[in-house]
């Protein structure tokens, strides 16, 4: 999944091939135990709006993108996000959107707390669309669940790596509302 994929950036590369490192030299690179680790997320959005789903994260006191850790056997970071939207929402209606490619590849910083030691996480993000976006069930009281405007996200978020995320499916969300009127006026 990662082989096609093209950072944006010179921090993303420098990430990117930090992460190609891991996933050919650590047998098990989502492995929780390590300093560095694999993980999976995706902003969710409802495309006939344009609005996006946060997540409030305790641990990192932050409005952030659903997702995290794969479960025992898992290796697939589509179906790792899919999965964890999925707890952490309620929503059951999640797919790729608009096609299931990674959207944003980046190390960011974890805090210590938990009992596990402060470490990184190298997150793989997807854009996951839903139909019904009344349907959301916040997975517990500490995590409570908003949809926004992509604007208002971007400006309640404190983290800069977000916003990117965020930066990239507007361009999205301008691509295919360009196609859709394409379509329209092909009528």
């Amino acid at each position: 999944m990662l082989a096609s994929y093209r950072p944006a950036s010179r921090g993303e590369r420098r990430d990117f091939l930090r992460i190609r490192q891991l996933t050919q030299t650590t047998p098990d690179p989502w492995l929780r135990s390590t300093a560095l680790h694999l993980t999976a997320s995706a902003l969710i959005v409802h495309p006939a709006s344009g609005r996006v789903l946060l997540r409030w994260h305790p641990r990192q006191s932050a409005w952030l993108q659903v997702g995290g850790h794969a479960a025992p056997g898992e290796s697939d970071p589509l179906t790792i996000a899919v999965r964890e939207a999925t707890e952490e929402t309620g929503l059951a209606d999640l797919t790729p959107w608009p096609d299931p490619s990674v959207r944003h590849v980046v190390i960011v910083p974890v805090q210590a707390g938990r009992g596990e030691p402060a470490h990184q996480h190298a997150d793989i993000r997807f854009v996951l669309a839903t139909d019904s976006p009344g349907e959301i069930r916040a997975e517990h009281a500490e995590a409570p669940l908003r949809w926004l405007t992509t604007a208002d996200a971007a400006r309640l978020t404190s983290e800069h790596n977000l916003r990117i995320t965020l930066a990239r499916l507007i361009a999205l969300l301008r691509d295919q509302a360009a196609v859709t009127g394409q379509r329209s006026a092909g009528r």
